[in-house]
């Protein structure tokens, strides 16, 4: 059950780049649609990751959980809102993804 927990962590963190993202669209809590959409991705994303603390240990899985979605609503900014893509910039991304892979290889899961 260990690579479902890793798989289901994973999308846990696509969630959570998700609702990170669509904090930008809700102008405060201001604008309904958006705001119901990244309450509803903030639900999933903290469903999956407690499903993954079933068979992961918490320490790797927030850190895991957290790497994944700074990755992807980094990358965001930079397809959405033509963010910085300095090369100190994805060497960053880069460090964070290594950590992530190192604490996999790491974790006794």
């Amino acid at each position: 059950m260990q690579n479902t927990a890793w798989i289901t962590l994973f999308f846990a963190g696509l969630l959570e780049a998700g609702w990170a993202l669509g904090l930008k669209y809700t102008e405060g809590f201001t604008k309904i649609v958006p705001s119901v959409a990244t309450l509803v991705l903030m639900g999933g994303s903290f469903y999956l990751l407690s499903r993954s603390l079933a068979d992961l240990p918490i320490g790797t899985a927030y850190a895991v959980w957290t790497g994944i979605g700074a990755i992807g609503t980094v990358i965001a900014g930079i397809v959405l809102f033509g963010e910085s893509r300095s090369v100190v910039r994805l060497l960053c991304i880069l460090l964070i993804v290594s950590g992530i892979v190192g604490l996999k290889l790491c974790s006794d899961a």
